[in-house]
């Protein structure tokens, strides 16, 4: 059975019959230029307003006019790509896509976004915690400079010995991302990624720095940690809901205790979402990915995870159209 991806078959009504679904949200990073016109003329538009509300910043705007270098901006990148992710959530339930539904993830920020789909919190708290994440983490950023880098050719066994060199000689670098076969990005500072960067062409791999605005999922997010942690203890999380799989240890969550801890590792642990994509599909047993937000980064990476795995991306009403509507 080989990798599929859906091209305009209508996907299984909501019932028993609909296969075994998982929700996935992609995370800072997949945001660009007018992402918000692929959806302004939908029913769920009126959520942006909402969303404005809650986190104080102007989303129509941001959504529609704000240009590239404003979006790499971590604070607002990160309310960006969550507003289109709840756009494409609240347009593809409504469209009947999201019968079979046993579990959501979402990579690093869109794990937020999977905990209101599962029904952990409600719309206003989510964006709230959004809105004071992306602020903690740019504010960390400013005091504890830091970049991040994908690692091309190498095995992880390689990279995690590399980086085991250069932290022994006093160098700041960890492993931030475990994303799929290959694919591994690191974070610390830019003279020990540099450091491991010339190791890593002398055991003939390459490491390609990444436009992000500091060291994010590594130590060097310790002080966004201790600001976050003020406005998860505000947030009423459900006792019971869809299971999340979470990214500090690729584990299924399905009540609303554990998330408090969990968003705190998160922002200085790696995001484990190999292993996460694989409990998804073993422990859990979906078989059928459900790609929710722009771009269409998660599915690339869960068809080389996920032998036999049925992905659907949805990044735009014209995508969810093609999708719900049968062929003639």
């Amino acid at each position: 059975m080989t990798d599929r991806e859906t091209t305009g078959t209508p996907p299984a009504a909501p019932g028993d019959d609909a296969p075994r679904t998982a929700l996935v949200f992609p995370g800072q990073g997949a945001q660009k230029a007018g992402m918000g016109a692929a959806w302004r003329d939908t029913a769920s538009w009126a959520l942006v307003a909402e969303i404005s509300e809650h986190t104080g910043v102007d989303v129509e705007e941001l959504l529609l006019k704000a240009d590239d270098e404003t979006l790499r901006r971590t604070d607002l990148a990160q309310i960006a790509v969550f507003t289109t992710e709840v756009l494409a959530h609240r347009e593809a339930a409504a469209a009947g896509l999201l019968g079979g539904v046993v579990a959501c993830a979402g990579h690093s920020l869109g794990e937020y976004t999977a905990l209101h789909a599962a029904g952990a919190v409600p719309l206003a708290d989510t964006a709230r915690l959004v809105a004071a994440r992306g602020r903690a983490m740019r504010g960390c950023a400013e005091t504890s400079p830091g970049t991040m880098a994908a690692v091309v050719r190498l095995g992880p066994e390689t990279v995690e010995a590399l980086v085991a060199r250069v932290q022994q000689d006093g160098g700041q670098v960890w492993i931030a991302n475990v994303n799929a076969p290959g694919a591994i990005v690191l974070s610390g500072t830019a003279e020990a990624v540099d450091r491991l960067a010339e190791l890593a062409v002398e055991s003939e791999g390459k490491v390609i720095r990444l436009a992000v605005g500091g060291a994010f999922h590594s130590p060097l997010m310790a002080a966004a940690a201790d600001e976050l942690r003020e406005a998860l203890a505000a947030v009423d999380f459900a006792p019971e809901h869809t299971p999340v799989v979470a990214n500090v240890d690729a584990r299924p969550y399905a009540s609303g205790e554990h998330w408090r801890d969990l968003e705190l590792a998160q922002l200085t642990s790696p995001v484990r979402w190999e292993e996460g994509v694989r409990t998804l599909a073993g422990e859990l047993g979906c078989v059928r990915f459900v790609e929710l937000g722009p771009g269409r980064q998660l599915t690339g990476m869960i068809r080389r995870i996920a032998d036999g795995a049925l992905t659907v991306p949805v990044e735009s009403a014209a995508a969810l159209t093609k999708l719900t509507t049968p062929k003639p």
